[in-house]
């Protein structure tokens, strides 16, 4: 009597394995890693808030490294962390352009208040100084190619 069962029901061979299975067996078995030591497992997790441009920037580097964001982070901050000083200073140099930025905003809005008392006068009849109007536009633009410098090097760091 024949065993229809096992030629005709698609059912498995247990003597015989495809090639397939063959491959996917070798795959699996090649790529088993040893486990980590208890010291080298990362069992910390340091939740980190980006918004859209941050996160779209570090998953573009993550995936040009070929690795996972998280695994990039930590990674890159580890580097970072090795050469702390050179960190430390990129850190703070994005800090002095900031302050720098917020600085030269501050002094465009005193020479605009200064303006406006100059128009103020002129509109109630006073008649400035060549030397007073001299000395205004000199201070415009000096503002204006201070928030200007700040700018170019706001767009040099990015």
């Amino acid at each position: 009597m024949l065993d229809r069962e096992a030629a005709t029901g698609g059912g498995s061979q247990p003597e015989k394995l495809s090639r397939r299975r063959k491959r996917r067996t070798a795959k699996i078995t090649s790529r088993k890693r040893s486990p980590k030591t208890d010291a080298a497992k990362r069992v910390h997790v340091c939740s980190v808030r980006l918004n859209d441009d941050e996160k779209h920037r570090l998953t573009e580097a993550a995936a040009a490294a070929r690795t996972s964001l998280p695994a990039f982070l930590a990674r890159s901050g580890l580097a970072a962390a090795r050469d702390a000083d050179g960190a430390a200073g990129a850190i703070a140099g994005e800090r002095e352009l900031i302050s720098e930025m917020f600085a030269a905003r501050r002094h465009l809005g005193h020479v605009g208040n200064n303006l406006n008392q100059v128009a103020r006068a002129i509109n109630s009849g006073d008649r400035p100084t060549e030397a007073h109007l001299d000395v205004l536009l000199a201070a415009v633009r000096r503002a204006t190619e201070r928030v200007q410098a700040a700018t170019d090097k706001l767009l040099e760091h990015r």
